[in-house]
Formats: C-alpha cells, structure tokens, sequence
C-alpha cells in the first residue's frame, strides 16, 4: 500500500464545542441530584423528605418503573412524589437486536423530541452498554456518522443515567438471551463528545458508582470515559478521584493527518493531547486506551505503526508500567462514506508493528455492525422511526 495516500479533504462542518443556546432544559430527576439534594427537593415541593430514600430505591435498587408496585409509597401521595422526583426522560421508539439477541441497539426520543442511541451488548462473564452523552455530536470527525449530524444539545445526568437503569432492567426481567443478569461495563462512546458535557457526564459516573440505593453501585474501574481530546477537561479528569477508564480517540499520529480526522486537533496536538492521556495514567494508575479507526490507504500505513509507537512509548515508555492500550477499530461503514476499512494484512502488520516495540494492541471486536450499533454507526436517523 502506497505510503503517499492523500489525506481526505478538509470538512465543511464547524467544531462545535458548546450546545445551541435555548434549548429546555429536561425535567429534574432524583439520578441529576446527590442524595441530600432529592430530600431537599420533595421539602420544597411540601413532601416528605424521607420519601426521597424510597423512590432511590426503587429507582436504582429494585428497578421498578410502575408506580403501581411503589406500595411503600401512600397512595395518596404517589403520583405527586413520582411527578416530583421520577419524570419520564425518555421513550424508547425501537429496539434492534443481533448476536441472536444479545446485542440491542435502543432508539430513544428525548423529552423535546431529540433522538439518542444506546447500545447492550451482551458477553460470557459481562454486559457492556454504550451509552450516549449528547443528542448529536459537534466534533464533526467525518468519518463518524454522529459527527455528520452535527451538535442538538447535551443530555442530563439522569437522561445518560436512564439508559443504564434501562439496560438493567433488561437484563433483570430475563428478556437479553443468557438469564437474568446485571450490567457490570459502562462506556461512553455513544452518541456525543463525553468531555463537551463534562458536568453532566460526571455527575452520571458518579451516580452509577454511588452505593446503592444512591446509585447503582457499580465500580468505576468498569466505565470508560472516551474523547477525542479535549485536554482540558482530561486533566481536570484526572483530579476527580474516580477510577475510570480513560479512552482516548487518536486515529493518527501525526497533526497533519489528524488535523483533517480529528478536527479537535487544531486545538490541541497530538502531543499535548496523548500528554494529557500520560498525566491521566501516571495520576491516576489507571491505563488508557487509545482507539484508533483503521481506515484503508489513510491511517493504516506501516510507517504511521511505526510513528504511533515512537508517539506512545516517548512517555514513560510502555515497558515501564503499561500505561498504555492500544484498541485497533476496523472501520464501520456508514452511509455515502469514502472511508473503508483496511486490508486485514494491513492491519496484521500494524499491529505487528506496535507489538514489537512493547505496545499492547488489540483489535475490537466489531459488535452490532449489522444494525449500525457498532462504532461511529450511531447516528438516531429520524428515517428509522416508525
């Protein structure tokens, strides 16, 4: 494969960093606030604070969604209390399913009629649910379908945090093929740019992580934050003091290319960038994933291995203490797109690259291609709606 392959053409979308000004805001729910907070919001509605640990629990602990089974709660009181702090968020248009069932790809509307997707995917020993951040995506990476649709606005804390609870409940009602179940991995690389809503989606992390019936009691070593490197937020990140996973988005490892790919990068390089992933591990202990699209004749050439290596291991240095993954992505297609993935003896001998100078290369598996579920497929087509 020629080393001299063009880059793609510059984009005409714009980066977009903050969502459109007057959008509604979505109605308050008990997972956008702190335990403190809900009993301080039934008080100013004139309701019994105590109330607040009730619908917690069955919010998050018992997964209920019937106000009807709420029987601790008075009756006189209920629909008042469930108004107050368990609004409806979101409906679920249509749900399509592969792996024999256990990949579900959910359509959401929002309150205000934004489209957002969700993906469960269902493994032995696991359940990952990609999650979504924003309605859209104003990162405009041209390759990603997301991207195309450009930016509607950010979801709240508890619009991310409904997409888990409703993949628990799934899995809890036996109806993901395998037997009830629980879901152990969260990751933010749906739909949006986790770190351009950074105040919501921490408030998510930390909702999932908080014990239950605060939260739904996950560890924070199985959620993935992703980005496409906004340093900022990825070094105020680092002082949070939750264990995430951090992933980082890279797919070039030169500016040049990465400029046309990954338009963040006119903002920050590709070395303040991957040092911002280095601070994030040596803060933290925790090891980042860089994601990279395999895209053919543009990213997958064996001299960009060679650069991405030198890129990596020029902090700390893998060897060290394996700060680092690297999560190869074949590229998903996605509609009227020139951009195909690379030739599997391409890809063999990139990774072969990377290995040989000591960086840990994987390549992911392409779960929910066929319904568009995979990676940068997620795109909410109002066409799909019935």
């Amino acid at each position: 494969m020629s080393e001299s392959a063009e880059p793609p053409a510059p984009r005409a979308l714009p980066l977009v960093l903050a969502e459109p000004r007057g959008r509604k805001k979505p109605p308050r729910h008990l997972a956008d606030l702190a335990p403190g907070e809900r009993k301080e919001r039934l008080v100013e509605l004139g309701l019994p604070g105590f109330r607040a640990k009730q619908l917690s629990t069955h919010y998050f602990a018992r997964l209920v969604d019937d106000p009807a089974l709420m029987t601790d709660l008075p009756a006189a009181q209920r629909e008042e209390l469930v108004a107050a702090l368990l609004p409806e968020l979101m409906t679920p248009l249509r749900t399509l399913e592969a792996d024999r069932g256990t990949t579900r790809k959910t359509l959401w509307r929002l309150f205000d009629g934004a489209l957002v997707e969700s993906v469960l995917m269902r493994y032995p020993g696991r359940v990952t649910l990609c999650v979504s951040s924003q309605a859209g995506c104003g990162m405009a990476c041209p390759f990603c379908a997301t991207g195309q649709g450009g930016l509607q606005r950010n979801m709240s804390t508890a619009e991310i945090v409904e997409q888990v609870v409703a993949g628990a409940r799934a899995l809890a009602r036996d109806e993901v093929p395998g037997g009830p179940g629980r879901v152990s991995n969260v990751v933010f690389m749906g739909m949006g740019e986790p770190m351009a809503n950074y105040n919501a989606v921490i408030g998510a992390v930390r909702r999932l992580t908080d014990p239950a019936p605060d939260g739904l009691g996950m560890s924070a070593r199985g959620i993935t934050v992703s980005t496409v490197g906004l340093v900022p937020r990825m070094r105020q990140l680092a002082d949070e003091g939750i264990p995430v996973t951090l992933a980082l988005s890279l797919h070039a490892p030169d500016d040049e290319l990465r400029n046309e790919l990954v338009p963040i990068n006119t903002r920050f390089s590709v070395a303040e960038t991957v040092e911002a992933a280095w601070h994030y591990a040596d803060r933290t202990k925790r090891r980042v994933s860089i994601e990279y699209a395999m895209m053919r004749g543009i990213n997958d050439q064996a001299w960009r291995a060679d650069l991405l290596a030198d890129v990596l291991t020029s902090y700390g240095g893998s060897e060290r203490w394996g700060w680092v993954h690297v999560n190869l992505i074949p590229l998903n297609p996605t509609p009227g797109s020139k951009w195909t993935a690379s030739d599997p003896a391409d890809e063999r001998e990139f990774v072969r690259r990377l290995e040989a100078r000591g960086v840990p290369t994987t390549v992911r598996d392409t779960r929910g291609r066929e319904i568009d579920g995979a990676c940068g497929q997620l795109a909410a087509a109002p066409s799909v709606v019935e």
